[in-house]
C-alpha cells in the first residue's frame, strides 16, 4: 500500500480549530477535503498529547546497552588503534553480539570516526624541552630576520615505496593527540638521496648525492653549492646558515671549515618536526611530479629507481629551482 501524503501543519490545526467550534467530524473531514478516520485520529492525538505534531518515534532497540557503549568509548579512549573486529570479540564475550557496522555507527553517534593516523617524529623530553627552549630564545624574531635564513637538508626519497596507513578512532580535532598518532624516526632507505638549500628569496642549488656521504663530501657539496647559491638569491651580509645535527654537520673538521669560512649557524633541536617535513615535502615532490611526467607509465615499472632518476636528475634540479619565492616565504618565514 503506498504511503500517503502527510498532512500540513496548518490543515492538522484547522481541524483542531473546527473541532472545537462544534463541528463532527465527517463535517470537519468534507470541509477539508480529508478522510473522516484521518481527522479522528488527529484530535484523538490533540486530546492526548496536547499537540499535532509528529511525535518522536522508538524505532527499533539498540542492540548495544549503554554499558556497552560505555565500555566500547572506554577501550577506544585508552587505545584509539582498536579495531572493530576487537570490539565486536569484546562485545560477544560480554554476551553482546553485533557486526562491524554496528560498532562503526555506536562510535559515530559518539562524535568518533576512523581516521588516518597521523605520522609524527618520536619526540622524547628531552627534545620536546630543547624545542621549547628554542622558541622562547627567537620568540621576538622578525619576518625579515628569518628571511635570512638560508635553510638546507639532505633525505632519501622514495620513488615506488608503498606508505602503509593506520586508522583510528578519535573525534575530530584530535589528530594530532599522542594516542592518534604515529611516532615515526629518521632512519630507514630510499631510492634517491638530494641536498638541497633554500631561503625565503628563492630555492639554492638541488644537487644528488651518489655515494655514501661522509663529512668531507659534506664539506665539498657546501663549497661546491652553499655558497654559490647564496650569491645566486642575494643574501643579505650577515646572512645565517642552518642545517640539523647529523653527525656529519657537527663534526670538529665541519664546525672548522664554517668557522674558517665566516659562516653563522642557526642552532637547531634535534628531531625537529618542522623543517624536516617541509624539505622533505619539497624534494618528494620535485620527484615524483619529474618521474611521472618524463617516464611514461610503462617504463616506470621495467626501470630501477636508480636507472630512471638518472635521465631526469637535470629535469628534477630545474623543476626544483621554480619553486618560486612566494612558497619559501610561505613556508619558512
Amino acid at each position: 500500500m503506498a504511503k500517503t501524503k502527510e498532512l500540513s501543519k496548518d490543515t492538522r490545526k484547522s481541524i483542531v480549530d473546527l473541532h472545537q467550534t462544534g463541528k463532527s467530524e465527517s463535517t470537519i473531514g468534507k470541509q477539508l477535503g480529508v478522510k473522516r478516520s484521518t481527522v479522528g485520529a488527529i484530535i484523538r492525538k490533540w486530546k492526548t498529547y496536547k499537540t499535532t505534531d509528529n511525535l518522536p518515534r522508538s524505532g527499533a532497540p539498540r542492540k548495544i546497552s549503554s554499558r556497552g557503549v560505555k565500555m566500547i568509548m572506554r577501550t577506544v579512549s585508552k587505545d584509539p588503534r582498536t579495531t572493530r573486529g576487537d570490539l565486536v570479540n569484546d562485545l560477544q564475550r560480554a554476551g553482546t553480539k553485533v557486526t562491524k557496522v554496528t560498532i562503526s555507527n555506536t562510535l559515530q553517534r559518539q562524535g568518533i570516526k576512523s581516521r588516518s593516523a597521523r605520522r609524527v617524529p618520536l619526540l622524547k623530553p628531552v627534545h620536546v624541552q630543547a624545542r621549547l627552549k628554542f622558541a622562547r630564545e627567537h620568540m621576538d624574531d622578525t619576518a625579515e630576520d628569518w628571511e635570512n635564513v638560508m635553510w638546507s637538508d639532505e633525505t632519501k626519497v622514495e620513488l615506488f615505496g608503498i606508505n602503509s596507513t593506520r586508522r583510528v578512532w578519535r573525534k575530530k580535532n584530535t589528530e594530532l593527540h599522542p594516542k592518534n598518532t604515529i611516532p615515526t624516526v629518521k632512519h630507514g632507505g630510499g631510492n634517491i638521496m638530494l641536498w638541497g638549500c633554500f631561503s625565503a628569496k628563492g630555492t639554492g642549488r638541488l644537487i644528488r648525492v651518489k655515494d655514501r656521504m661522509n663529512g668531507a663530501m659534506y664539506r665539498e657539496i657546501l663549497s661546491q653549492n652553499l655558497l654559490p647559491s647564496v650569491r645566486t638569491l642575494k643574501m643579505k651580509r650577515g646572512w645565517v646558515f642552518q642545517h640539523d645535527n647529523d653527525p656529519k654537520h657537527t663534526a670538529r673538521a665541519t664546525k672548522e671549515w664554517l668557522r674558517k669560512k665566516h659562516l653563522k649557524v642557526l642552532e637547531w633541536p634535534s628531531q625537529s618536526p618542522d623543517l624536516n617535513y617541509t624539505t622533505g615535502n619539497i624534494y618528494t615532490a620535485s620527484v615524483l611530479s619529474v618521474l611521472f611526467l618524463i617516464i611514461p607509465s610503462g617504463k616506470a615499472t621495467s626501470l630501477s629507481p636508480f636507472e630512471a632518476s638518472e635521465p631526469c636528475l637535470s629535469h628534477l634540479t630545474r623543476y626544483f629551482n621554480n619553486f618560486n619565492k612566494l612558497f619559501c616565504c610561505l613556508r619558512f618565514s
